[in-house]
């Protein structure tokens, strides 16, 4: 039986508490938040589980095997380095933490105490994601051209944060994932609407080294709620919408090809085919993510999503912030 303690009992960190709660081997001892209400409404759906309003009883406790960090994001270093010290294994909520040093301590800990460092890039374990990979993998869609994503809705506004922390890991980490190589040049525009300082809406382009390039449009302030990556390669061009219950992904037969005349030298040549969708069996990535920290610290394997792929998007992160600050200025990475 593994002990688990969920620190954050948020929106988001709701969730955390009823997957791992519903893992098999595995004992949600604690919930700890710092907010008494919330820890007193949980108490009715989890009687068994101890409520605290602080970590030290986690951190004392040898049967807390590993802490999951679903609290605001300015707490999650100090939070995960409290653990990581206290020799548990950590699954910390994204973005790891809010800047470089900070991301770098964490990591460089980790792996000096032995522990596992996981980073919850929850994407990752989307069972269309890793339909991307393969087909990527395989050049089924031929060289990528570019990506661009949509991640835009009327949702909450933070105080503690922006829409490019809020919302961009989640597509970084995509995008890094599937192309497995990092951009050279960052750049983002932005705007603030309805705070001071805090940008409702961010435009972030990415740029790689062998001219591949990518998007990303990100809003709280936004009259739809829109999911969606579009990939577009020289073979073929898929699209990745997770606001359609079913047809996830809709795979594209269509580019761009030559036909050479003797008389007319090259022509370009447009290329409509079929529109594919395939049948992908659908789990709940948020469950196959806590199902794999289980296993990690159970078996020591290295996390899908460690340490060091976090502090790779913190990286993109702040040289993002950097450049908007900048009015768009591009960024080396």
């Amino acid at each position: 039986m593994v002990g688990i303690a969920v620190v954050g009992a948020g929106a988001w960190g709701k969730n955390h508490i009823r997957v791992f709660s519903e893992i098999p081997g595995v004992h949600l001892k604690y919930i700890c938040d710092s907010d008494p209400s919330r820890l007193t409404k949980l108490q009715k759906f989890y009687p068994h589980t101890k409520m605290v309003e602080n970590l030290s009883p986690v951190l004392q406790d040898p049967e807390i095997k590993g802490v999951v960090i679903a609290s605001s994001a300015i707490s999650h270093f100090p939070l995960a380095k409290e653990s990581l010290l206290a020799s548990k294994d950590v699954l910390v909520e994204k973005p790891m933490a809010l800047n470089v040093k900070d991301s770098e301590e964490m990591v460089k800990l980790a792996e000096g105490e032995g522990r596992i460092l996981m980073v919850g890039h929850l994407l990752i374990y989307h069972p269309v994601v890793d339909r991307l990979k393969e087909m990527i993998a395989s050049e089924e869609l031929g060289r990528i051209h570019y990506i661009y994503t949509q991640r835009v809705n009327l949702g909450i506004i933070r105080q503690d944060e922006n829409a490019l922390w809020s919302f961009a890991p989640h597509d970084l980490s995509v995008i890094l994932e599937l192309l497995n190589e990092r951009p050279v040049v960052v750049s983002a525009h932005g705007e603030s609407y309805i705070q001071k300082n805090i940008e409702d809406v961010v435009f972030l382009s990415l740029h790689f080294s062998d001219g591949k390039m990518a998007n990303i449009h990100l809003s709280w302030l936004d009259p739809h709620k829109v999911r969606k990556i579009t990939i577009v390669g020289a073979k073929k061009m898929v699209v990745f919408d997770d606001m359609e219950a079913s047809e996830k992904l809709k795979i594209y037969d269509k580019g761009v090809g030559s036909l050479s005349y003797d008389s007319y030298g090259e022509y370009l040549s447009l290329r409509f085919g079929d529109i594919t969708i395939p049948n992908i069996k659908m789990t709940e990535p948020l469950r196959t993510e806590a199902e794999h920290f289980i296993r990690c610290v159970e078996s020591r394997e290295k996390p899908k999503t460690g340490g060091r792929d976090g502090l790779e998007v913190v990286k993109i992160l702040v040289s993002a912030q950097q450049s908007l600050r900048e009015k768009g200025a591009p960024v080396d990475l």
